[in-house]
């Protein structure tokens, strides 16, 4: 896909905008949360009536805050824009935490210009956390700029997994795993618990486009080590239907545990 955009950043009137959005979706969910009951998409996947309402308030909202922009959302249209400048939504990831009655699940919106996130919200509801960051300018945690040195005090030996990459124990039986395993149930928090300090690594062996979108970015402003392990995110293709692309992913707090890890993905793509 060619990208000749010169498509300016939010202002602050927009980031605002969109802080309000995620104030009253993330109020909204916090009341139906252990109140809802959910039903499975054709792809055996949860969904409840708060992620459909999710979808449609955040969608609207952004074709009123950032005009002419179009949408790829897990529970809406999953094909890539045409618009230059487009969102990437997953309104509720971790449905099963949010059906189960576990709190813990979070909405992600990234805005990508050039083909990659340059602007991303992360709102944690029950924990009452946000993350924001901007291509080049950082991440904030609650309004708090946090840099790399944030994760690098953790004495974390955590490494998180997602359901389908915990196979990857069984692929190398004879070697102990280096880290001790965490499966927190949303692809995204995995993914931003390397920066935030709370795992040395995480692997997620079929992350779709909306459960990356807002982590990239994050994990790229605090120099995190990213390896894709088969498909590159960056190379979206206008028009094409987003619903059964995986985008394997590894990240570490550093790439010399990266590399430690890289043998034990590898093992799992191979399978």
């Amino acid at each position: 896909m060619s990208y000749l955009s010169q498509e300016k950043p939010l202002n602050d009137v927009q980031i605002d905008q969109i802080n309000t959005l995620l104030d009253e979706v993330s109020i909204r969910q916090k009341r139906d949360f252990g109140n809802l009951s959910s039903d499975k998409k054709p792809d055996g996947t949860l969904i409840t009536e708060c992620d459909r309402w999710s979808d449609k308030t955040i969608v609207k909202a952004l074709s009123k805050i950032t005009k002419k922009e179009g949408v790829l959302s897990e529970e809406g249209s999953q094909i890539v824009p045409k618009s230059l400048a487009y969102w990437v939504v997953d309104p509720l990831d971790g449905t099963t935490n949010f059906s189960a009655g576990i709190p813990y699940w979070a909405i992600s919106m990234a805005r990508f210009v050039n083909g990659q996130p340059q602007t991303a919200f992360l709102d944690i509801p029950a924990l009452q956390k946000r993350v924001f960051a901007i291509k080049g300018k950082g991440v904030w945690v609650n309004n708090k700029q946090i840099t790399s040195e944030y994760r690098n005090k953790s004495e974390s030996d955590c490494v998180s997994l997602c359901s389908r990459s915990v196979r990857v124990l069984q692929q190398k039986p004879e070697t102990q795993f280096p880290g001790k395993i965490r499966l927190l149930g949303v692809s995204s928090l995995n993914m931003i618990s390397v920066g935030l300090g709370q795992t040395l690594a995480a692997l997620e062996a079929t992350p779709k486009i909306w459960d990356l979108a807002s982590a990239w970015l994050i994990l790229s402003e605090l120099n995190c080590s990213i390896k894709w392990l088969d498909q590159d995110p960056a190379k979206l293709v206008c028009g094409e239907n987003m619903s059964a692309v995986n985008f394997p992913v590894l990240t570490a707090n550093t790439e010399d545990y990266l590399n430690k890890l890289l043998p034990w993905a590898e093992a799992l793509m191979e399978k």
